[in-house]
């Protein structure tokens, strides 16, 4: 007979372990994004890693400072310099627009010009023919916007210190997971409650998503935008790195991706009567920037990581909906693990019922 005080107290134990753990993910929250990406850099940077071991001779401290090394050297520093980069010219975009010198008025009346009579017409009928007033408009909400931002110098600032104290985190946190990821894989393995078989599936599938995520979806994000915005200069588009930089973010969404941009643009240029720079831009949308996704992708991450591309978008967009920019990691992943924990629950049930439906032996069968 079982003792109800011992039922209680693992009842009350159990209640405790729930508890901490919950209160333990609150202190974290603020810092989630350090450790997340922390872990999602581990994973990405493990095989690097055990390089690093073999000629650092097992010294797996020394290995991990020389991978973080690499890591900011090679990654981290280039991003800082191309956002920098990116900012400024984003920067000098929005004085040109507000002085005037830069007048989408005059561009777009081209393209308006181009139009149909019975498309004028509907644009008269909304009031947009005098674009002249909207970029007024636009400039006036903009620069409002402009005080409110250096009203909020304070908060910009308290931004700042945050970025620098979450990549001092993220870092810190870095090292000890490229020092020790295996024995902590390991033994968070062991203190699951689930079997060991699904443990071991649901962590392959958390780091295989992870990698084709990172590796797979930001290097092809990284190289359709350079191809955008090299195509963007060669053209004498203005911006070119600005475009390219919206090319990249944009080509994290699968199927419409980077087209969002260089699609209107060749619109745009077919509109003002640039016809050879419009179906050149076209070309190389098509046939090199729409193609890296199904060059790079399978070498980088192979084709069996792959899900489908409706459930990547929505993911995607939902995780940066809830996570913001980190969402487009985050989403992916949870999304995988979804559908591995019901491929898993689905298949234990089917296992379970084997017995009760299994078929006939080939004894019992008549000839």
């Amino acid at each position: 007979m079982s003792n109800p005080n011992s039922t209680f107290e693992d009842k009350a134990f159990l209640w405790l372990v729930m508890a901490v753990t919950v209160l333990f993910a609150v202190i974290l929250y603020p810092l989630s994004g350090a450790v997340s990406w922390a872990v999602f850099l581990a994973i990405v940077f493990s095989s690097l890693q055990e390089r690093s071991v073999a000629v650092c001779r097992g010294r797996r401290g020394w290995a991990a400072l020389s991978t973080l090394l690499i890591i900011v050297v090679s990654v981290m520093l280039p991003m800082a310099l191309l956002t920098v980069s990116i900012s400024h010219e984003a920067s000098a975009a929005y004085d040109r627009f507000k002085t005037g010198e830069l007048s989408l008025a005059q561009y777009f009346q081209q393209a308006i010009d181009a139009l149909p009579v019975w498309m004028r017409a509907l644009l008269d009928r909304f009031h947009l023919e005098d674009l002249a007033a909207l970029q007024k408009k636009l400039v006036d909400t903009l620069g409002k916007s402009g005080d409110a931002l250096t009203a909020g110098a304070f908060s910009i600032g308290q931004n700042t210190l945050d970025f620098f104290v979450n990549f001092f985190v993220m870092l810190y946190v870095l090292y000890f997971l490229l020092r020790d990821g295996r024995e902590l894989a390991a033994s968070a393995a062991r203190r699951l409650p689930l079997r060991e078989e699904h443990t071991t599936r649901l962590f392959k599938q958390f780091s295989t998503v992870v990698r084709a995520t990172v590796k797979g979806n930001v290097v092809v994000a990284l190289v359709q935008g350079a191809l955008g915005g090299v195509a963007f200069w060669v053209l004498g588009l203005t911006g070119p790195l600005l475009w390219g930089a919206l090319m990249a973010l944009l080509s994290l969404l699968p199927a419409v991706g980077a087209a969002l941009v260089w699609g209107p643009a060749a619109l745009f240029m077919l509109a003002n009567g640039m016809i050879w720079q419009a179906i050149a831009l076209v070309a190389w949308g098509v046939l090199v920037i729409g193609l890296v996704d199904n060059v790079l992708r399978p070498v980088l991450v192979g084709k069996e990581t792959r899900m489908p591309d409706y459930l990547v978008l929505i993911a995607t967009l939902g995780g940066i909906a809830v996570f913001g920019l980190n969402g487009f990691v985050i989403g992916p992943v949870i999304a995988a693990m979804f559908i591995s924990a019901w491929d898993i629950f689905s298949e234990t049930r089917t296992a379970s019922r084997l017995p009760e439906t299994a078929a006939p032996s080939r004894d019992d069968v008549s000839p």
